[in-house]
């Protein structure tokens, strides 16, 4: 039976850099902002890059909230992006205080300049995996992924699966029920990035 996969296009993110991910594994990975097709869809993807406040604004502008958390609570597998994990959580502190999808329970904070001299955090980074999910099938602990971020999670419940040093720890992926999600671009992070997509659909 084939897997129906959404990526979810709310204008922001790398979307067919995400999808072109998905269709060297062999999978058919739809762009769309159409609800019925993501309520329809086996598999969501919520990537991107860009501001928390903004791309809150455009998810309620193009009417996806709703259909996002009802998928959710549905039980559908459910893979956030960069950005895309930060808007699960609860609140932001990008650009003041922006309330976000609220599934996750938890904040996204800035790093901190008085102690970080290189913000955003851009580029290579290994990650410590704490929870040998699914997910991580295969993937050698240390694996090297993509980020490219300034800001990050802080969740207030136990759903960290990974963490990576940036001048102090911060939390990588997290997982529950059916939602994962991960700082890093797993698009851009070659065999262990593949590996992981892979085990999403497969998990």
């Amino acid at each position: 039976m084939e897997k129906k996969i959404a990526i979810i296009d709310y204008g922001m993110g790398n979307l067919k850099n995400v999808r072109n991910a998905f269709n060297f594994l062999g999978y058919d990975a739809e762009i769309t902002g159409n609800y019925k097709n993501i309520e329809n869809a086996d598999y969501l993807i919520l990537p991107g890059v860009g501001g928390f406040k903004d791309a809150m604004l455009t998810l309620g502008q193009k009417k996806l909230i709703e259909p996002i958390k009802d998928t959710i609570a549905a039980g559908k597998r459910f893979l956030g992006i960069c950005l895309g994990m930060q808007l699960l959580f609860e609140t932001s502190e990008e650009f003041g205080y922006t309330e976000g999808l609220g599934v996750l329970k938890g904040k996204v904070i800035k790093f901190d300049h008085s102690v970080i001299p290189l913000i955003p955090h851009i580029g290579w980074n290994d990650i410590e995996i704490l929870e040998q999910t699914k997910e991580f099938n295969g993937i050698k602990n240390n694996s090297f992924f993509y980020f490219l971020h300034s800001y990050y999670c802080v969740p207030e419940e136990d759903i960290s699966t990974a963490v990576c040093d940036y001048y102090g720890r911060f939390t990588a992926c997290v997982k529950k029920d059916n939602i994962f999600a991960c700082q890093f671009h797993p698009e851009k992070s070659h065999t262990a990035g593949l590996a992981l997509l892979k085990n999403f659909i497969n998990s």
